[in-house]
């Protein structure tokens, strides 16, 4: 049983769990947030229980950094199978449409550069995207007819990582709002031989990869104390570790108390930065607030509670 709301305690920083297939992104949360014994926990965007990999869990004032994780880069890892298309894009749901046609290396290769830069996709039916307040995977699970409307996305890069002539693993770098099933989707009929996802990983996420993850049972283990494992605490990156791609400003003390009080400051002189636009600002090593700087002056947008600093 989880412990009584009453005795959890402030737990800031993220966990970045290793999500194994089977698990939903909320029983991920439910884990670390039980292994901390935190407050407030949340995840930066999620994966699917087909799916493994990179599930970036923040808690308590790191929740406040997750739009600047959700926004950057990802990287999925996954495999299509061809011959068949199914109607959730992935082996949950049924053949819709098969072939006994199979594409060859060269033939696949001749289509990524279609795949790259900005690209018009339409998503999955079975998608969290919502149609007049419902969920599209409710409704197409309902029977009913789900149509969504294409959207641009970026992919930044797609390679093929390993080939046969059942299946193709790739690996795609893109942005917000990519669905990896609907890549797979597109792929088959565009090589009219049809395909749908069979694996997949997340390995990147923002500044996360794979080097910072730990799986569920480690925590747990670690939470136990086993031999051999560093202390659960370790498993715990700062906030600001999710604010890497900011430019990070330093401040003194007293501007420090201004800005934690909502108020902004001045940055003038040879040391004033030259860019505009957000910064993550820092104290004494501590990460005080998200700013943003416009003509010489700091406006605070976000103010963390990390201790060290009075407000």
């Amino acid at each position: 049983m989880s412990a009584p709301r009453s005795n959890r305690v402030e737990v800031n920083g993220w966990v970045i769990l290793d999500k194994p297939v089977g698990m939903t992104s909320t029983q991920g949360v439910a884990v670390v947030k039980r292994v901390f014994n935190a407050k407030k926990a949340g995840h930066a965007g999620t994966l699917d229980p087909l799916a493994s990999g990179i599930l970036p869990i923040a808690l308590g004032e790191a929740t406040k950094t997750v739009p600047y994780v959700m926004d950057g880069r990802k990287v999925y890892r996954f495999t299509v199978t061809w011959g068949a298309e199914t109607n959730t894009d992935d082996t949950e749901g049924e053949a819709i449409a098969t072939s006994d046609q199979r594409p060859t290396l060269a033939e696949i290769e001749a289509l990524l550069p279609r795949y790259t830069g900005v690209i018009s996709q339409v998503p999955p039916k079975f998608s969290a995207i919502k149609i007049d307040g419902e969920r599209a995977y409710d409704l197409a699970r309902d029977g009913e007819e789900v149509e969504l409307e294409a959207r641009e996305i970026h992919i930044h890069e797609l390679r093929i990582v390993e080939n046969s002539a059942e299946a193709t693993t790739f690996e795609a770098e893109c942005g917000k709002g990519t669905y990896v099933r609907a890549i797979a989707r597109d792929l088959g009929r565009d090589l009219g031989c049809y395909g749908h996802v069979t694996a997949l990983r997340r390995a990147v996420v923002g500044t996360f990869d794979e080097q910072d993850a730990v799986t569920p049972d480690e925590l747990r283990a670690m939470k136990d104390g086993t031999d051999d494992l560093p202390p659960v605490e370790d498993a715990l990156l700062p906030v600001e570790t999710a604010l890497e791609a900011l430019p990070i400003l330093a401040v003194s003390q007293h501007d420090a108390s201004r800005l934690a009080r909502g108020q902004s400051i001045i940055l003038r002189g040879r040391d004033a930065p030259i860019f505009e636009g957000v910064a993550a600002v820092m104290s004494g090593g501590v990460l005080v607030a998200l700013a943003e700087l416009e003509r010489g002056e700091l406006l605070p947008k976000r103010i963390f509670k990390l201790g060290g600093v009075d407000a």
